[in-house]
């Protein structure tokens, strides 16, 4: 089955209902759809944990004050195109802006689409000359987008330019492919990513249910190929704000080989309203959560800071 990308093909797939039709088509003309093979294997119904992530709701065209198209504040960071420098000792790297799967929450969402964002080669040249140009960066963060959507022959061409850089000694990258598009973790793509330099795979995922069958041999082989996995969630209403939930989510991450990194609240991009979760209901899940769970599956709980100030822990505090 083909990535479903219209409404007209959540709706024959069953993920819409058919007087739900009209307004996601609206939602489709200003926000991109796509739902893989492997996602839409994990949907049992278009409003459970997995669906909610997915499929489009006309509450995504209400913009709150609060809203922003760029909840991050990476314009005011961004010294050329592609690259985005807010820590010191660390920069992104944007080579593209589609993703296997486009997320009803993405703080990315104005941005990222199927058409978008694929920086060219002389683009491309000018990202890694900046990073080339600025030796107090030693750790290099592919993002996007999804820098896994590449091709595994421009992956390994990203990857040798920056490993080759001597002050470059840590390669990261974020990505949904290997739990929502597994069948892209192929031979040449572990080529790639097979490094001499230490390679981290931050993996988006944000319940437990998204992890399918094909997903663990796909996580089992990156492992195999030295690359050290790590999880990132974002905590969503309705789909992992319950101690439930997150044990759930945390106690699968660990038991596919993936650390639990972050666990990010949300941003506020525009149309995500219906995913905020409070400050202080997080910090009750997880205080909830203390003890009952392996220190190995313990996330830092974290929030952007207003105009692109970076990540700050936000709790729980320990009496």
């Amino acid at each position: 089955m083909a990535t479903l990308r219209t409404a007209q093909d959540l709706l024959a797939h069953g993920l819409i209902a058919p007087e739900a039709l009209a307004a996601t088509r609206a939602v489709e003309a200003r926000y991109a759809i796509a739902v893989t093979e492997a996602v839409r294997a994990r949907i049992a119904t278009p409003d459970d944990p997995v669906g909610r992530q997915y499929i489009p709701d006309a509450a995504e065209l209400l913009t709150l004050p609060h809203e922003t198209a760029d909840p991050t504040a990476d314009a005011p960071f961004t010294p050329v195109p592609g690259v985005v420098h807010r820590y010191p000792d660390r920069a992104l790297l944007k080579p593209l802006l589609a993703c296997p799967v486009y997320c009803r929450f993405c703080f990315r969402r104005e941005h990222v689409g199927p058409d978008g964002g694929l920086l060219g080669d002389a683009a491309l040249e000018t990202a890694l000359a900046w990073f080339a140009a600025n030796p107090q960066v030693g750790e290099a963060i592919l993002t996007g987008g999804d820098p896994l959507m590449l091709s595994p022959r421009r992956v390994t061409h990203i990857l040798d330019r920056l490993a080759a850089l001597p002050h470059i000694h840590t390669l990261r990258i974020h990505s949904r492919v290997p739990v929502a598009d597994p069948a892209r973790v192929t031979p040449a793509l572990l080529t790639a990513l097979n490094r001499d330099k230490a390679l981290y795979l931050c993996v988006h995922a944000n319940h437990a249910q998204e992890f399918g069958p094909d997903a663990a041999p796909a996580l089992r082989a990156l492992h195999a190929a030295g690359v050290v996995l790590l999880g990132q969630t974002v905590l969503l209403a309705g789909v992992n704000d319950s101690e439930a939930a997150l044990e759930g989510l945390f106690r699968a991450m660990i038991a596919h080989r993936i650390k639990p990194y972050y666990l990010h609240a949300l941003d506020a991009a525009p149309g995500t309203a219906r995913f905020a979760v409070p400050d202080e209901r997080a910090r009750e899940l997880l205080r909830g959560l203390r003890g009952r769970v392996s220190g190995l599956a313990w996330p830092t709980f974290v929030r952007e800071s207003p105009g692109g100030a970076g990540k700050r822990p936000i709790g729980p505090a320990w009496e």
